[in-house]
């Protein structure tokens, strides 16, 4: 793990590519319902604030294992998120 800004920058940009996916797929299905795609944005920006927070907790004993740890919880629930991306129908 490099530092603390690198893995905010990792968390920003993989879940912000994840809502853009989203809205590229709203402006291409107009005509569908977007109550799931939006469920995803929000499910997207609450993991956001959720993986910040952890970031930035300073009560941590061990530094390096908590930030792969949430290297590795960013990885799997945006895996999760483009799934549902690609159900979508």
């Amino acid at each position: 793990m490099a530092n603390k800004r690198d893995l905010k920058k990792d968390i920003n940009y993989v879940l912000g590519d994840i809502i853009e996916a989203v809205y590229v797929w709203e402006y291409s299905n107009t005509g569908k319902d977007t109550k799931d795609s939006e469920a995803i944005i929000d499910e997207a920006i609450a993991t956001f604030d959720d993986l910040i927070a952890k970031v930035n907790a300073r009560d941590v004993e061990n530094k390096k294992s908590h930030f792969k740890a949430i290297n590795e919880e960013l990885e799997s629930k945006g895996r999760a998120l483009i799934e549902k991306i690609n159900k979508l129908s």
